[in-house]
């Protein structure tokens, strides 16, 4: 199949000869070429079939090829626009440009830069309608802000639908970036509880010393600074959802209260001997393996089975790379400016996209998108505005060359994995700006273990 076949371009010029020469280059192709030898002609036969693609001379009998131009983006005509001319002028380049036009060519030109253009513009095109069409699809029901149509998606959303109208205990698990949260968000709205408090908590945000006080309040004079009563995140979540991401973060005494107020709903503030009855759907989240963690020794096994009555598991998404156009399209639409043209991905953009491994799931994937975004200076991205690093890729350059040299020194695989255990030691330890503990959480291993690596 021809790279045109199929289209229809609408090829506006007074120069007859430019006409056939245009059309000697695109018909070859498969184009279907429409001629008109004035602004005045090439309206009407946009008016009667509308092109896949025009291609406008600025000269020619009125209305002139920035006549047209205008006319056709105030009508809504969105079909790409090609300016060409024998007129060498930048001022004229500018005001295309601003009017819509996908790209200007001066004559004299060569025939196959104007293929190359003409079969961008199309690609573009294309790019726009499919990224339209997946923007449709997505309902604008107040609950739907998980994005993806996958088979992975659509068990996910049957756990959902299953358990979000009941008051069980539910465990959202899967890698960081992967929209946990937003688990947690959907099972809310779609519950009876959707008009009380949804509270969320970032336990790992919180030191240890102020998580329980977050969580279950204190009494006036219960620690320094304790000038007042203050109630806690389950108090302000009371016939609401209370969301407690990175679970596997809180220490050894906060899961011992936890537990108690899963079992008996009440709690005591810090401080105080008064018991505070609740009424409250807690649903938890980590990116952790609680049940190494319970192996460990890290984390309570009566609380992990109080709190995994009901796992969803959000998979990465690199096992759901079908919805990565529909995501693309979501990013776009937030992202762009809304005083200028909605941002366009080419094709070339979007394979590299589904190519990629995705360490960072669709947190790194909507930050590439973003950043995208503000460096590109059309409507349109190309491959070389996506920011995609190559850190954690078992194909990376660097990687293989590692390989490739320790092969060569005669050394095995487990020379390579004692290598590689020491540096990813040595970065967790860096990370954790020297905290051997937090270090050692961060690995899934013990302190002992640590400092055998280090």
């Amino acid at each position: 199949m021809s790279m045109l076949e199929g289209y229809t371009i609408l090829i506006a010029d007074d120069d007859a000869p430019i006409c056939e020469l245009l059309r000697d280059i695109l018909e070859p192709e498969g184009a279907d070429c429409r001629i008109a030898e004035s602004g005045s002609a090439a309206l009407k036969l946009v008016e009667a079939e509308e092109p896949d693609l025009a291609i406008l001379d600025v000269r020619m009998p009125p209305p002139d090829g920035l006549a047209v131009l205008q006319e056709l983006r105030s009508k809504g005509y969105d079909f790409p626009i090609v300016i060409i001319t024998a007129q060498d002028s930048s001022t004229v380049t500018i005001e295309a440009m601003q009017q819509g036009a996908y790209d200007y060519i001066a004559k004299p030109f060569d025939p196959d830069a104007i293929l190359v253009t003409v079969r961008r513009a199309l690609e573009h095109r294309r790019l726009t309608r499919r990224l339209m069409a997946l923007e449709q699809q997505q309902t604008r029901d107040p609950r739907d802000i998980l994005i993806g149509h996958s088979a992975a998606m659509q068990q996910v959303y049957k756990l959902i639908g299953r358990v979000a109208a009941s008051d069980a205990t539910v465990l959202v698990t899967g890698e960081s970036g992967t929209g946990k949260e937003l688990v947690a968000h959907v099972l809310h709205r779609s519950s009876a509880r959707r008009e009380a408090p949804f509270v969320p908590v970032n336990c790992a945000a919180l030191p240890e010393t102020l998580l329980e006080s977050e969580l279950f309040g204190h009494e006036k004079g219960a620690f320094t600074g304790a000038v007042a009563q203050r109630k806690g995140r389950f108090e302000r979540a009371h016939k609401g959802t209370i969301f407690l991401d990175e679970i596997g973060e809180i220490s050894p005494a906060t899961q011992k209260k936890l537990l108690r107020v899963l079992q008996e709903r009440n709690f005591e503030r810090v401080g105080g001997n008064t018991n505070v009855t609740i009424d409250v759907r807690v649903i938890t989240a980590t990116n952790r393996d609680l049940l190494q963690e319970v192996a460990s020794g890290r984390f309570r096994e009566d609380l992990y089975y109080r709190l995994n009555v009901v796992n969803i598991h959000m998979p990465p998404l690199r096992d759901r790379r079908d919805d990565i156009p529909l995501l693309v399209a979501h990013f776009l639409q937030r992202h762009h400016p809304r005083s200028e043209e909605p941002t366009r991905l080419t094709e070339a953009a979007l394979d590299r996209l589904m190519s990629y491994h995705w360490p960072g799931n669709v947190r790194q994937l909507e930050n590439v998108i973003e950043r995208a975004i503000v460096l590109t200076q059309d409507a349109v991205i190309s491959p070389e505005y996506l920011d995609l690093s190559d850190e954690g890729s078992l194909n990376n350059h660097g990687l293989q060359q590692f390989v490739r040299l320790n092969l060569d020194e005669g050394r095995g695989l487990e020379v390579m994995l004692e290598q590689v255990r020491a540096q990813a030691a040595e970065s967790a330890l860096t990370r954790s700006d020297g905290d051997r503990s937090a270090a050692a959480r961060m690995l899934g291993i013990s302190e002992t273990e640590l400092g055998k690596l280090l």
